[in-house]
Protein backbone atom coordinates (compact mmCIF):
# COMPACT_ATOMS: atom_id res chain seq x y z
CA UNK A 1 0.00 0.00 0.00
CA UNK A 2 1.21 3.52 -0.75
CA UNK A 3 1.95 6.08 1.72
CA UNK A 4 0.55 9.64 1.83
CA UNK A 5 3.73 10.73 0.55
CA UNK A 6 4.08 8.47 -2.49
CA UNK A 7 0.44 9.20 -3.55
CA UNK A 8 1.16 12.89 -3.61
CA UNK A 9 4.15 12.34 -5.49
CA UNK A 10 2.49 10.14 -8.11
CA UNK A 11 0.07 12.37 -8.76
CA UNK A 12 2.03 15.76 -8.84
CA UNK A 13 4.04 14.47 -11.81
CA UNK A 14 0.96 14.57 -13.93
CA UNK A 15 -0.74 18.10 -12.39
CA UNK A 16 -0.13 21.04 -10.73
CA UNK A 17 -1.13 20.53 -7.41
CA UNK A 18 0.27 20.92 -4.70
CA UNK A 19 3.50 19.27 -3.84
CA UNK A 20 3.72 17.08 -0.54
CA UNK A 21 6.29 18.77 1.02
CA UNK A 22 4.24 22.06 0.19
CA UNK A 23 1.18 20.30 1.59
CA UNK A 24 3.01 19.86 4.73
CA UNK A 25 4.62 23.27 4.52
CA UNK A 26 1.24 24.63 4.64
CA UNK A 27 -0.52 22.75 6.98
CA UNK A 28 2.40 23.01 9.83
CA UNK A 29 2.08 27.32 9.17
CA UNK A 30 -1.40 27.24 9.37
CA UNK A 31 -0.82 24.97 12.80
CA UNK A 32 1.85 27.48 13.89
CA UNK A 33 -0.24 30.53 13.10
CA UNK A 34 -3.58 29.21 15.26
CA UNK A 35 -3.91 31.42 18.98
CA UNK A 36 -3.73 29.03 21.87
CA UNK A 37 -5.85 29.84 25.22
CA UNK A 38 -2.93 30.13 27.49
CA UNK A 39 -2.49 32.98 29.44
CA UNK A 40 -0.08 34.21 32.63
CA UNK A 41 2.11 35.61 29.28
CA UNK A 42 2.15 36.25 25.49
CA UNK A 43 4.23 34.00 23.68
CA UNK A 44 4.82 35.16 20.22
CA UNK A 45 6.27 31.77 19.18
CA UNK A 46 3.82 29.68 19.79
CA UNK A 47 0.70 32.21 19.90
CA UNK A 48 -0.02 31.03 23.35
CA UNK A 49 -0.78 27.33 22.67
CA UNK A 50 2.18 26.18 24.51
CA UNK A 51 3.60 24.07 21.19
CA UNK A 52 5.57 24.66 18.13
CA UNK A 53 5.08 23.04 14.89
CA UNK A 54 7.35 21.71 12.51
CA UNK A 55 8.17 19.33 9.42
CA UNK A 56 10.38 16.22 10.35
CA UNK A 57 10.55 13.79 7.49
CA UNK A 58 7.00 13.42 6.21
CA UNK A 59 5.20 14.45 8.71
CA UNK A 60 4.53 17.39 10.90
CA UNK A 61 5.72 17.44 14.11
CA UNK A 62 4.73 18.95 17.99
CA UNK A 63 7.23 20.55 20.02
CA UNK A 64 7.22 21.91 23.46
CA UNK A 65 7.25 25.70 23.44
CA UNK A 66 10.26 27.02 25.39
CA UNK A 67 7.59 29.66 27.06
CA UNK A 68 6.11 26.16 28.93
CA UNK A 69 8.71 26.47 31.86
CA UNK A 70 8.06 30.31 32.09
CA UNK A 71 4.25 29.11 32.59
CA UNK A 72 4.77 26.94 34.70
CA UNK A 73 7.59 28.94 37.33
CA UNK A 74 4.60 31.88 37.25
CA UNK A 75 1.82 29.67 38.15
CA UNK A 76 4.25 28.48 40.53
CA UNK A 77 4.76 31.79 42.26
CA UNK A 78 1.31 32.79 41.80
CA UNK A 79 0.44 29.72 43.73
CA UNK A 80 3.62 30.09 46.49
CA UNK A 81 1.71 32.96 47.74
CA UNK A 82 3.09 35.77 45.51
CA UNK A 83 0.06 36.33 43.44
CA UNK A 84 -0.13 39.76 42.94
CA UNK A 85 3.21 40.29 44.49
CA UNK A 86 4.92 40.18 40.71
CA UNK A 87 3.15 43.49 40.06
CA UNK A 88 3.57 45.14 42.97
CA UNK A 89 6.69 43.99 44.58
CA UNK A 90 8.97 46.26 41.54
CA UNK A 91 12.35 48.27 41.83
CA UNK A 92 9.78 51.34 40.92
CA UNK A 93 7.68 50.59 44.09
CA UNK A 94 10.84 49.92 46.42
CA UNK A 95 10.65 52.78 48.73
CA UNK A 96 14.30 54.65 48.87
CA UNK A 97 13.99 57.12 51.90
CA UNK A 98 16.57 56.35 53.82
CA UNK A 99 20.53 55.50 52.77
CA UNK A 100 20.13 51.73 53.93
CA UNK A 101 17.17 51.27 51.42
CA UNK A 102 19.18 53.03 48.33
CA UNK A 103 21.95 50.31 49.04
CA UNK A 104 19.52 47.56 48.80
CA UNK A 105 17.70 48.96 45.49
CA UNK A 106 21.28 49.01 43.77
CA UNK A 107 22.80 46.42 45.18
CA UNK A 108 19.39 44.40 43.36
CA UNK A 109 20.32 46.01 40.20
CA UNK A 110 23.74 45.61 39.94
CA UNK A 111 23.21 41.78 40.67
CA UNK A 112 21.07 41.42 37.77
CA UNK A 113 23.59 41.30 35.51
CA UNK A 114 26.27 39.84 37.63
CA UNK A 115 25.27 36.77 38.49
CA UNK A 116 27.75 33.71 37.30
CA UNK A 117 29.42 32.70 40.07
CA UNK A 118 27.71 35.07 42.73
CA UNK A 119 24.44 34.88 44.40
CA UNK A 120 22.13 37.28 46.19
CA UNK A 121 21.53 37.39 49.83
CA UNK A 122 19.68 39.46 52.00
CA UNK A 123 19.03 38.97 55.97
CA UNK A 124 18.10 40.50 59.04
CA UNK A 125 15.54 42.73 60.51
CA UNK A 126 11.90 41.81 59.78
CA UNK A 127 9.77 43.98 57.58
CA UNK A 128 12.53 45.67 55.72
CA UNK A 129 11.68 44.32 52.42
CA UNK A 130 13.75 41.93 51.86
CA UNK A 131 10.85 39.43 50.74
CA UNK A 132 9.74 42.95 48.11
CA UNK A 133 13.65 43.49 46.46
CA UNK A 134 13.80 39.64 46.35
CA UNK A 135 10.51 39.41 44.34
CA UNK A 136 11.63 42.36 42.07
CA UNK A 137 14.38 40.87 41.18
CA UNK A 138 12.81 37.19 40.68
CA UNK A 139 10.36 39.16 38.71
CA UNK A 140 13.43 40.50 36.52
CA UNK A 141 14.38 37.37 35.54
CA UNK A 142 11.21 36.12 34.59
CA UNK A 143 10.63 38.80 32.22
CA UNK A 144 14.18 37.94 30.91
CA UNK A 145 13.02 34.40 30.28
CA UNK A 146 14.57 32.53 32.67
CA UNK A 147 12.66 30.17 34.97
CA UNK A 148 12.04 30.51 38.39
CA UNK A 149 10.97 28.53 41.31
CA UNK A 150 9.78 30.60 44.39
CA UNK A 151 10.16 28.10 48.21
CA UNK A 152 9.29 29.40 51.12
CA UNK A 153 11.28 27.86 53.58
CA UNK A 154 9.51 26.96 56.42
CA UNK A 155 6.63 25.45 54.31
CA UNK A 156 8.19 23.29 51.67
CA UNK A 157 11.22 21.92 54.06
CA UNK A 158 8.28 20.12 56.12
CA UNK A 159 7.22 17.93 52.41
CA UNK A 160 10.47 17.72 51.65
CA UNK A 161 11.06 15.49 55.00
CA UNK A 162 8.22 13.92 54.77
CA UNK A 163 9.12 12.25 51.21
CA UNK A 164 12.55 11.23 51.95
CA UNK A 165 12.27 7.85 52.14
CA UNK A 166 9.98 8.16 48.39
CA UNK A 167 13.18 8.38 46.29
CA UNK A 168 11.08 9.03 43.14
CA UNK A 169 9.33 12.08 44.71
CA UNK A 170 12.28 13.15 47.22
CA UNK A 171 14.33 12.60 44.01
CA UNK A 172 11.81 14.90 41.41
CA UNK A 173 11.48 17.55 44.53
CA UNK A 174 15.11 17.78 45.13
CA UNK A 175 16.11 17.62 41.26
CA UNK A 176 14.29 20.55 40.66
CA UNK A 177 15.69 23.11 43.40
CA UNK A 178 19.26 21.84 42.41
CA UNK A 179 18.94 23.12 39.14
CA UNK A 180 16.36 25.73 37.70
CA UNK A 181 17.90 28.42 36.81
CA UNK A 182 16.65 30.58 39.65
CA UNK A 183 16.01 29.60 42.82
CA UNK A 184 14.55 32.24 45.12
CA UNK A 185 14.46 30.40 48.92
CA UNK A 186 12.49 32.96 51.71
CA UNK A 187 13.34 33.19 55.19
CA UNK A 188 16.01 30.38 54.77
CA UNK A 189 16.22 28.39 58.21
CA UNK A 190 13.04 29.82 59.51
CA UNK A 191 11.46 27.63 62.38
CA UNK A 192 8.12 27.87 63.73
CA UNK A 193 9.80 28.21 67.70
CA UNK A 194 12.76 30.28 66.65
CA UNK A 195 15.14 27.42 67.36
CA UNK A 196 17.72 26.33 64.93
CA UNK A 197 16.90 23.74 62.30
CA UNK A 198 17.31 20.25 62.96
CA UNK A 199 19.97 18.34 61.62
CA UNK A 200 17.60 17.08 58.61
CA UNK A 201 16.57 20.67 57.40
CA UNK A 202 20.27 21.58 57.57
CA UNK A 203 21.36 18.16 55.50
CA UNK A 204 18.27 19.41 53.03
CA UNK A 205 19.97 22.79 52.60
CA UNK A 206 23.42 21.47 52.15
CA UNK A 207 22.18 19.39 49.12
CA UNK A 208 21.12 22.26 47.61
CA UNK A 209 23.29 24.78 48.13
CA UNK A 210 26.12 22.09 47.28
CA UNK A 211 24.32 21.40 43.76
CA UNK A 212 23.81 25.23 43.01
CA UNK A 213 27.71 25.93 44.28
CA UNK A 214 29.16 23.61 42.27
CA UNK A 215 27.33 25.04 38.85
CA UNK A 216 28.38 28.90 38.64
CA UNK A 217 25.33 29.64 36.14
CA UNK A 218 22.49 28.61 38.26
CA UNK A 219 21.03 32.01 39.97
CA UNK A 220 20.50 31.52 43.85
CA UNK A 221 18.31 34.29 45.48
CA UNK A 222 18.29 33.74 49.25
CA UNK A 223 16.22 35.93 52.10
CA UNK A 224 16.74 35.62 55.77
CA UNK A 225 16.01 36.90 59.16
CA UNK A 226 19.56 34.99 59.90
CA UNK A 227 22.73 37.23 59.64
CA UNK A 228 25.89 35.33 57.08
CA UNK A 229 27.39 35.04 61.01
CA UNK A 230 24.28 33.12 62.35
CA UNK A 231 24.46 30.96 59.00
CA UNK A 232 27.93 29.99 59.53
CA UNK A 233 27.19 29.05 63.32
CA UNK A 234 24.14 27.06 62.60
CA UNK A 235 26.33 24.89 59.86
CA UNK A 236 29.53 25.97 58.47
CA UNK A 237 29.64 23.66 55.36
CA UNK A 238 26.39 25.99 54.11
CA UNK A 239 27.34 29.16 55.84
CA UNK A 240 30.79 29.17 53.69
CA UNK A 241 29.35 28.30 50.77
CA UNK A 242 26.15 31.04 50.81
CA UNK A 243 29.10 33.48 52.34
CA UNK A 244 31.42 32.81 49.65
CA UNK A 245 28.90 33.31 46.92
CA UNK A 246 27.40 36.18 47.87
CA UNK A 247 30.66 38.29 48.86
CA UNK A 248 29.29 41.14 46.32
CA UNK A 249 25.40 40.93 46.83
CA UNK A 250 25.05 40.34 50.12
CA UNK A 251 22.71 42.78 52.62
CA UNK A 252 22.47 42.29 56.04
CA UNK A 253 19.85 44.85 57.47
CA UNK A 254 20.75 45.94 61.30
CA UNK A 255 18.08 44.76 63.92
CA UNK A 256 15.92 48.17 64.34
CA UNK A 257 11.68 48.37 64.84
CA UNK A 258 11.92 51.82 62.56
CA UNK A 259 13.14 49.64 60.09
CA UNK A 260 9.75 47.62 60.10
CA UNK A 261 7.67 49.21 57.63
CA UNK A 262 4.84 46.16 58.78
CA UNK A 263 4.70 48.85 61.68
CA UNK A 264 4.14 52.38 60.23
Amino acid sequence: MQSLAQLFQQRQKNSTELSYNEYLKRQCDAMNQSVGDLSDYDCPECRNKGYVYRIRGNEVVARECECMPLRDSIRRIKKSGLEGMLDTCTFDTFDTDDDWQKTMKQTALNFLDDTEGNWFYTGGQVGCGKTHICTAIVGEFLRRGLASKYMVWSDEIVGIKANVTDESVYGRIMGKLKTIPVLYIDDLFKTATGTNPTAADVKIAFEIFNARYNDRKLITVISSERSIGDLLEIDEAVGSRIYQRTKKYCLCISKDRKKNYRMR
